[in-house]
């Protein structure tokens, strides 16, 4: 794992999914407190205008710009999320392949670099066995991400169903595994991943407020790596 090469054996990555424009004030907020996040778009599906029902309100779901990827996102890493957001487990071998491969290889060519990583797509059961064993074997993906968090810092065999430590709606416990890993002195590597949407932070005014505390616990420490997904996994 690279974050070892940085003689460090704590690392934190954020990894967001989809694309939208709540991603501007996100990415700003990252940079301000010197954290890094990949963040998993469908090329297809880029400049789209949405909107989401949640918790009885209206939430802005527009996709950024494809002629913005590249600078937003600079500093940071840009992964697979699919074509146009299918579950996979529901898909044929052949539809898996060209959901994500098409999908690495448009974003490859958008931000000028290979793009070897993954999130998948849709809630509820959205991996399984099949799907990761067609995605190592037939694309350029190395490694990709669950929706199921395990609470744990502990390193993972599987690359391909790679479960995140904390969903960062679930801010109690966030905080509470943040201030566990701070005290940390591990003899072997840990990592604290976090995954979500920022556009979850306008569900609710002081969302951000409470996303920024968290920034503030865990940044600027000198015994952590913040990295890209890749830069941690890899």
């Amino acid at each position: 794992m690279r974050f070892l090469d940085q003689e460090k054996k704590k690392a934190i990555t954020f990894s967001y999914d989809d694309g939208v424009t709540q991603d501007i004030r996100f990415v700003e907020l990252l940079n301000k407190y010197g954290l890094k996040c990949t963040f998993n778009l469908n090329s297809e599906l880029l400049s789209h205008k949405g909107m989401l029902i949640r918790n009885g309100q209206r939430i802005s779901h527009y996709k950024i710009h494809k002629e913005d990827v590249k600078d937003l996102y600079d500093g940071h890493e840009v992964a697979v999320h699919t074509l146009t957001h299918p579950n996979l487990t529901r898909c044929d071998d052949a539809e898996v392949i060209r959901q994500v491969e098409t999908d690495r290889l448009n974003l490859s060519e958008m931000v000028g670099y290979e793009v070897v990583g993954m999130a998948y797509p849709c809630g509820g059961v959205n991996n399984d066995d099949r799907v990761a064993d067609i995605i190592k074997k037939n694309t350029g993906v190395k490694y990709s991400r669950t929706i199921t968090t395990t609470g744990s810092f502990d390193l993972q065999e599987n690359l391909y169903r790679f479960n995140p430590t904390a969903y960062h709606l679930d801010f109690e416990d966030m905080m509470r595994l943040g201030e566990k890993f701070m005290e940390l002195t591990p003899e072997t590597p840990k990592i604290f991943y976090i995954w979500g949407h920022s556009y979850e932070m306008d569900y609710c005014a002081d969302y951000w407020v409470k996303l920024e505390e968290f920034f503030k616990l865990i940044s600027h420490k000198d015994d952590i790596f913040y990295g890209t997904n890749k830069e941690v996994l890899l």
